[in-house]
């Protein structure tokens, strides 16, 4: 057999593996969340179908799949269904450059942190295209927003990403995870603990999640870029999102918490630790999601540029001057 064709058939298989992953995530999740803010709220959450309602996302999943697809009256029908497909389909891809093991990665490739930059873009551009396509006032205002956002917190987020390399020198995040190897003293939380912070927070900024769901604001803007979405089309969105909040954790862990290696000494190296540290940020995200209050609009760009950005850039520069020294 070839070496391109024994290639292509990895590819194949890490591709079904990243949407067997994605969807196995979102269901557990969807639980997750559901349950966490019952109990936060003093509730039991879903409690009906299946034990302690373990099956209600399944049945959610099935009920979306059997809706009738409809599109709005005077919408951009071409660009009205490209936008959910735009947003789910670069999630596939932004899976494959991550190590969650030793030798459990999709595509291990030199610049993989630049490839999850550039496609994880595309899901401002979907937004973007849901909200201005649908021809609806919240709609517009949610894509509008979503622009704003998108683009303000993607640079502090970058800025912290420039100060990894700069301390290892490479864009692979297969050779960023071995350089923490042997210790939890070896992680890049400790020397970019600034940097983490920043990047925890503009991770909510990215991913459109409460405190900073401003693009589908509930209370203001009905549900904001897909307000006129229903059935798959509202499916794709949500799979998104939650495929996103797991890409951002999971590079996260990567980054600043060593990845799949074991904190204690190396011994047990593997995918369960990347597992265990992935879920602890994703739980993370859900708890500030049901525990604090929606920013405003101006006070989510004022923590972005009067606040974040600076303390990036001084991250960055200080980073640079210490390496340099």
């Amino acid at each position: 057999m070839s070496i391109f064709l024994q290639t292509l058939i990895y590819l194949v298989i890490a591709v079904i593996g990243s949407m067997v992953w994605l969807g196995l995530n979102a269901l557990v999740l969807v639980y997750c969340e559901r349950k966490f803010a019952g109990h936060i709220q003093r509730r039991p959450g879903p409690f009906e179908v299946g034990p302690h309602g373990a099956l209600q996302p399944l049945i959610d999943g099935l009920k979306l799949m059997s809706k009738q697809l409809l599109t709005p009256d005077n919408s951009d029908a071409i660009l009205y269904w490209l936008a959910p497909i735009l947003s789910m389909i670069p999630v596939l891809a932004l899976f494959m450059p991550i190590p969650y093991g030793p030798s459990v990665i999709g595509m291990d490739v030199n610049l993989g942190l630049l490839l999850i930059l550039a496609f994880s873009s595309f899901n401002g551009l979907a937004v973007i295209l849901a909200g201005w396509a649908s021809n609806n006032k919240w709609g517009v205002l949610g894509a509008a927003r979503a622009v704003a956002q998108t683009v303000a917190y993607e640079i502090p987020l970058l800025l912290t990403v420039l100060a990894i390399t700069f301390m290892t020198g490479t864009l692979s995040l297969t050779e960023i995870t071995a350089m923490q190897a042997g210790s939890i003293l070896n992680w890049n939380i400790w020397p970019q603990w600034l940097g983490f912070i920043i990047f925890i927070i503009a991770m909510f900024g990215e991913t459109n999640r409460a405190p900073f769901d401003l693009a589908e604001a509930e209370s203001e803007l009905t549900a904001g870029f897909h307000t006129e979405y229903s059935s798959m089309g509202f499916g794709l969105f949500f799979m998104a999102e939650y495929g996103y909040m797991v890409v951002m954790c999971s590079v996260c862990s990567v980054l600043y918490l060593g990845g799949y290696h074991d904190p204690f000494g190396g011994y047990t190296d593997g995918w369960w630790w990347m597992l265990l540290k992935t879920y602890a940020l994703l739980f993370f995200m859900i708890w500030a999601r049901w525990t604090f209050p929606r920013v405003r609009f101006d006070q989510l760009l004022n923590i972005n540029w009067k606040w974040l950005l600076p303390l990036a850039t001084f991250n960055l520069l200080a980073t640079a001057l210490i390496m340099k020294l």
